[in-house]
């Protein structure tokens, strides 16, 4: 697996599981990780062994969000069969997706701040498996959805739920106060096609599982989710699509959320209000 991102003073970095390199050191005309995107998607992203740098370890370094900006911000709701289950809702026939302004976005690490009580008494927090664009695109079929796929990312996304449970057309303010989506630090390129269905996602708080589940037991799968928005409008280089949770858990000023998403990463932030 191969890694993009950047530091806490926004330096691109390309990595693997040896450590990081300054992205320019493998790939001299990248002056961002945007710009390695479109790379990234067609698989040809240069290796850190080919580098003019020696690899730094993750411990050693400091890390923001992996871009600068992210461009469209989708959720997809009840995507796993359980998880509709859970809040007694049907089924979808489609996919239940949703858009969260780029004002939710919190660093890496943090933290998750809580609205007033007054306006929200039951935030729940959900860990997720997020796809991010390298490519522009549109209509792309599901069998190509790999070459316009730079990465994977996890993601902890928040939901407002008692706001959502007065009415479900509020679900766009119970999604979308400040820091209710926290994305992993680094984006992860697969060298190979990644087996996604064998992979669990996980969310957990305070160190205890409050679910789990593996891809393979969603609804919409990510190849079917990004060619169905790909038929609604132009996918861009740093879209995201947070491709939904196996259960969300409420949490408290003073919890620690983590989203474990396996072989992709993991992301944990705590949380105030």
């Amino acid at each position: 697996m191969k890694y993009l991102a950047r530091t806490a003073t926004g330096d691109p970095l390309l990595g693997d599981d040896e450590g990081y390199v300054p992205l320019g050191a493998v790939e001299p005309d990248a002056e961002s990780v945007r710009d390695a995107l479109p790379r990234a998607a067609a698989g040809t992203l240069g290796d850190v062994g080919d580098a003019t740098a020696d690899p730094v370890p993750a411990a050693d370094l400091s890390f923001g969000a992996p871009l600068a900006s992210f461009g469209k911000l989708w959720g997809i709701g009840l995507n796993y069969e359980e998880h509709a289950g859970d809040l007694d809702e049907q089924r979808p026939e489609e996919p239940a997706s949703f858009m969260k302004p780029s004002s939710v976005l919190t660093g890496p690490g943090g933290p998750i701040r809580l609205p007033p009580e007054s306006q929200s008494e039951r935030v729940t927090a959900e860990a997720e498996l997020a796809v991010v664009m390298g490519r522009t695109c549109r209509n792309v079929a599901e069998g190509e959805v790999e070459g316009v796929i730079a990465g994977f990312l996890p993601v902890i996304d928040m939901t407002a739920e008692d706001v959502l449970q007065r009415n479900p057309r509020f679900l766009t303010r119970a999604k979308s106060y400040d820091t209710f989506l926290v994305p992993g630090h680094a984006l992860a390129v697969p060298e190979e096609p990644l087996d996604l269905e064998g992979l669990s996602v996980r969310t957990e708080v305070d160190g205890e599982v409050r679910a789990e589940n593996e891809v393979r037991n969603m609804l919409f799968p990510p190849a079917e989710i990004v060619s169905f928005h790909s038929d609604v409008m132009t996918l861009e280089p740093g879209d995201l699509f947070s491709t939904g949770t196996p259960g969300a858990a409420p949490i408290e000023p003073g919890d620690e959320v983590r989203a474990v998403v396996e072989e992709v990463g993991v992301v944990s932030a705590p949380v105030t209000r």
